[in-house]
C-alpha cells in the first residue's frame, strides 16, 4: 500500500513524499528510521475511501480499561502493551499495539506513541497522557479518562433511551399511513371509480391521490429514493448540518437544552484537563473543537478575558458560557484551589437536570405522538369509508 506524508526532517524542512508499506504503522516506523517528524500521514487509493471505519476499528475506552487493569495488577508499561498486542492476532487493533510497541522501543513516551496514531487517540488523550507522565503517574490518567467517557456515555445512553420509543412510534405510524395510501387507497379509488362525482369532497381528493398513486407509482418511488438520496447526501455535508443546527438552536426551548448539553461537555472536558495538570488556557484551546460554531467565538473571548487576567467565572459568564449556578461553582472552586474537580460537579449538576428534561419531555411527547398517529390513521380510514356511509344512507 502506497502512503503519502508530509514530514520535517533533520534541517528542520517539510517534506513530502511517498512510501511503500503494509500498513500504516510500518510506514511510521519507516518515516521515524528516516529521521523524519512526521506531521500527516495518507493512504493513497481505494483505503482513502473508508477513513470512518478506520478511526472506529480501535476501541479506545476499551483498550484504556485494559491497560488500567494491567498496570494495577503490577505488569509495567512495556509488558501491559506486549501483553495486548500478543493477544491480537490481527486486525486494526494489532496494528496500532505493534506501531505503539515499536514507538516505545525507539525511546519514545506513552503519549507520543498515541500521537503517532491520531485517527484513533483525541489530542485530549494524548495530551492526558503527557501531563502524567511529569509524575510517572499513567494509571491516573487512564482512569481519569476512563471515568471522563463513561460519564459522557452515560448521558448519551440516557438521551438515546429516551429517544427510542417516540422513533418507534414516528417509524410504525409511518409506515401504517404508507401502507393504507400507497396500497389500500388505490384499490379504493378503483372501487369508487365509477361514482366519483358523488363522493365528498376530502373523499374524492384522497381517492384522487390514490389513483395518482395507482397510474404513477414507479415515478413516486423514484421521486422518493431521490429524496432520500438527497437527503443522505445533504445530512453529509459540514455546510448543511451547520445551517440545520443553527436552525435547531433558534427553536424554544429545544436550543436553550442544546447549550446547556454543549456547555455541560465543555465543562466536563475542561475539568478533566485541569486535573491532568494542563494549564486552563492550553486546556480551553484543546477543546474549541468540541463546542458549536457559534460558541466557539465566546469560548475565544473567554479565553482573551483569562489572558487579561480575569478569572476563569468571571470570564465564562462574561461570554455567556456559565449559566447562573455553573459561575457560583467556579466561583467557589477558584478560592478553594479545585478548579478542576468543582468543573466536573458542574458538569454532573447540569446532566442531571438535562436528564430530567429529557425524561419530562418523552413522558409528554409518548402520548403526543401516539394521538397524532391516531388521528392521522383514524381519518384516511374515514375519508375512505365516507362514501359507503353515504351510499348506505341513501339506501334508506
Amino acid at each position: 500500500m502506497r502512503y503519502r506524508l508530509k514530514a520535517v526532517n533533520a534541517k528542520q524542512e517539510v517534506v513530502a513524499l511517498e512510501l511503500s508499506a503494509a500498513d500504516e504503522a510500518i510506514a511510521m516506523d519507516t518515516a521515524h528510521k528516516l529521521g523524519l517528524t512526521v506531521l500527516s500521514l495518507r493512504a493513497r487509493g481505494l483505503a482513502r475511501l473508508a477513513p470512518a471505519a478506520a478511526a472506529t476499528a480501535f476501541p479506545v475506552l476499551l483498550f484504556s480499561m485494559e491497560m488500567l487493569a494491567l498496570l494495577e495488577a503490577g505488569l509495567n508499561l512495556v509488558e501491559a502493551l506486549q501483553a495486548l498486542a500478543e493477544k491480537e492476532h490481527h486486525g486494526e487493533r494489532k496494528v496500532v499495539l505493534s506501531g505503539m510497541l515499536a514507538a516505545i522501543h525507539r525511546g519514545e513516551s506513552f503519549s507520543r506513541a498515541a500521537g503517532g496514531f491520531p485517527h484513533h487517540f483525541s489530542p485530549l488523550y494524548v495530551a492526558t497522557l503527557k501531563a502524567s507522565e511529569r509524575t510517572g503517574n499513567v494509571r491516573e490518567a487512564l482512569s481519569r479518562y476512563i471515568a471522563y467517557q463513561e460519564e459522557l456515555e452515560r448521558v448519551r445512553k440516557k438521551i438515546a433511551a429516551a429517544a427510542i420509543y417516540p422513533a418507534i412510534l414516528v417509524v410504525v405510524g409511518a409506515l401504517v399511513l404508507g401502507f393504507l395510501v400507497f396500497y389500500v387507497v388505490p384499490r379504493f379509488a378503483l372501487v369508487y371509480e365509477g361514482i366519483s362525482g358523488e363522493l365528498p369532497f376530502f373523499s374524492a381528493l384522497l381517492l384522487a391521490a390514490g389513483r395518482a398513486i395507482q397510474r404513477h407509482g414507479w415515478s413516486i418511488a423514484l421521486l422518493g429514493a431521490g429524496a432520500l438520496a438527497l437527503g443522505a447526501w445533504a445530512a453529509s455535508q459540514a455546510s448543511f448540518r451547520g445551517w440545520a443546527q443553527q436552525r435547531l438552536w433558534r427553536v424554544p426551548g429545544l436550543g436553550e437544552r442544546m447549550k446547556l448539553y454543549q456547555l455541560a461537555r465543555l465543562y466536563r472536558t475542561v475539568g478533566m484537563l485541569l486535573r491532568a495538570g494542563i494549564p486552563a488556557l492550553r486546556a480551553l484551546d484543546m477543546v474549541r473543537e468540541l463546542l458549536a460554531a457559534h460558541l466557539r467565538l465566546q469560548l475565544v473571548r473567554a479565553r482573551s478575558l483569562i489572558e487579561q487576567g480575569h478569572s476563569m467565572s468571571a470570564a465564562f459568564g462574561a461570554a455567556g458560557l456559565a449559566t447562573p449556578v455553573a459561575a457560583r461553582m467556579m466561583s467557589v472552586g477558584e478560592r478553594g484551589g479545585e478548579m478542576g474537580e468543582m468543573m466536573g460537579r458542574i458538569a454532573r449538576f447540569h446532566d442531571e437536570e438535562l436528564a430530567r428534561y429529557v425524561e419530562w419531555f418523552t413522558r409528554a411527547a409518548e402520548p403526543i405522538l401516539m394521538a397524532v398517529m391516531g388521528v392521522a390513521v383514524g381519518l384516511v380510514v374515514v375519508l375512505m369509508y365516507m362514501p359507503i356511509f353515504e351510499l348506505a344512507g341513501s339506501l334508506r
